[in-house]
Formats: C-alpha cells, sequence, structure tokens
C-alpha cells in the first residue's frame, strides 16, 4: 500500500479565476468608493484614475486567484484526507472518517467529510457551483473520493 501514490484534487483554473475577479471586484468597489468621497472633499481627479481604481483590483484579484488555486487542493493518500488552502490546512486520518458524501451548500455542490466525533469538515476541493464555479468532472470526482474512502474503510487498496 505504501507504493500507491495519493490522490489531489484542486479547483480548476475558472474557479480560481472566478474567486480572484469576486475579490477583485469587491476591492474595485472599495476603491471607487473612497475615490468619490476622496473627489467631493478635494478636487475631481482626471478620468485615467478611475481606470485604475477598477482595473488594479480587478487584475490583482484575478492574478491571486489563479495563484491560490496552486496552494488550495486536498490530498488523500493512505493516511488519510489531508486538506490545505491559502490560510488553514488539516488532515482526517482514515480511522476518524465515518462518511463522506457531496452535498447542497448555498449554491454549490461541496463534498463533506463527517468524522467519528460528529464534526462535518467541507473539502476545499472538489467543489461544483454555477458560472465560474462550474467543475464538469465533479461527478466523477466524488466517486473517486468515494471509491478511496471506501477502500480503506473496507480493506485497504488492492496492492
Amino acid at each position: 500500500m505504501e507504493g500507491v501514490s495519493p490522490a489531489m484534487f484542486r479547483p480548476t483554473w475558472q474557479q480560481g479565476l472566478g474567486h480572484g475577479l469576486y475579490l477583485g471586484l469587491l476591492g474595485a468597489v472599495v476603491s471607487v468608493a473612497t475615490g468619490v468621497i476622496l473627489a467631493l472633499l478635494w478636487s475631481v481627479p482626471p478620468g485615467w484614475v478611475w481606470g485604475v481604481t477598477v482595473f488594479l483590483p480587478l487584475s490583482s484579484g484575478a492574478v491571486a486567484g489563479l495563484v491560490a488555486v496552486r496552494r488550495t487542493g486536498v490530498v488523500v493518500g493512505s493516511g488519510g484526507i489531508r486538506t490545505s488552502s491559502v490560510f488553514e490546512e488539516g488532515e482526517a486520518p482514515w480511522s476518524r472518517v465515518v462518511d463522506l458524501r457531496a452535498e447542497r451548500r448555498g449554491s454549490r455542490n461541496v463534498v463533506s467529510v463527517y468524522l467519528d466525533s460528529g464534526v462535518s469538515v467541507r473539502l476545499h476541493a472538489p467543489y461544483s457551483g454555477g458560472l465560474f464555479a462550474a467543475d464538469p468532472q465533479f461527478e466523477l470526482k466524488v466517486f473517486a473520493l468515494s471509491h478511496l474512502w471506501r477502500s480503506h474503510r473496507f480493506g485497504g487498496l488492492p496492492g
């Protein structure tokens, strides 16, 4: 069983781009609102400044989202399920996992892992939703995760 390479699940690049654009849009709204307040208090800035206040947050958010995709994911190995994201990491050994299922949370389909303590943990990948969050292979990834969990729970992977 040690020779089996771990399975890795990451968000798609479209999901990373969509998440980054969403955060960039929030930054652009804050930037434009700040610019409007400053323009009311002092003088009106040139027109190109407004373009920069929108373009800079959007582009940096898109780049940050694409970079974060490489850091976010789930690794399923012989020891259990290990999750990682930009801000946190966690691990659930197979002995503590009692169920693994796809669920609807908000506007997304996500994979949740239920532990023997009664806690449910939402995995960072795979997930699927609308527009940029869509993952056409979501069902295949959930099936693979379920198969790996059942294989470890009921006798291990075939060698």
